[in-house]
């Protein structure tokens, strides 16, 4: 995906009010062997990149002063409560630049699998994206998790999933991540009709002379 952001001149939280109310939002891009630059980009513009999931997890072209550059997404601030992006921060990537960063994970063939499709099963998603650290020219948009061949009462680790070359997961020092459980269905309990209580003896005989 490609951007352009243009070169910031004034600074501060007073100059980046003002921005914002031109319909701008502020930046920076730092990294690599070239000094920060203070950016500016077009808000509608960038709130609907960020909007896409390619944009938070791949390498991204920023034209900037007439120059492409290879940055990634690294932090982005919004408004409490209006839809509003603060401040959004880039690091520029290179062919040996080493990196970590969280990728989304992508489930694929539930309801193919032995658990859903035999037993009835449902699968939980534990997380919805995973830690990893790779180099930027191996960062995969998302990881694909294949639970095509998951049975009754398993659980599928973060050991568990094929990773691109050149990839692997930061696990923090915890032995195995948890990603996903299968769950048993729960079985409906179907109460008993309840017998008519019998009709009142006064009443069975209300209105006869």
């Amino acid at each position: 995906m490609q951007f352009v952001a243009f070169e910031r001149a004034k600074q501060g939280t007073g100059a980046s009010r003002r921005l914002r109310i031109t319909g701008r939002a502020p930046g920076i891009v730092f990294g690599g062997t070239t000094a920060p630059v203070s950016i500016e980009l077009d808000h509608n513009a960038l709130w609907h990149a960020l909007k896409k999931e390619a944009f938070h997890a791949s390498i991204l072209d920023m034209e900037l002063n007439g120059k492409v550059e290879k940055v990634l997404l690294r932090d982005v601030q919004y408004h409490p409560f209006k839809p509003q992006v603060l401040h959004v921060d880039f690091q520029r990537v290179d062919d040996k630049t080493r990196l970590r960063k969280k990728v989304p994970l992508h489930f694929t063939g539930a309801e193919e699998s032995p658990a859903v499709k035999l037993d009835k099963c449902l699968v939980n998603h534990v997380i919805n994206d995973i830690e990893i650290e790779c180099l930027a020219t191996q960062l995969p948009e998302h990881i694909t998790v294949d639970l095509s061949q998951v049975t009754k009462g398993a659980t599928v680790h973060a050991g568990d999933i094929k990773l691109p070359k050149g990839v692997k997961i930061v696990t923090h020092g915890r032995k195995d991540i948890t990603v996903a459980t299968v769950v048993e269905p729960v079985e409906e309990v179907v109460a008993a009709p309840v017998a008519a209580a019998p009709a009142d003896d006064k009443k069975k005989g209300k209105g006869k002379k």
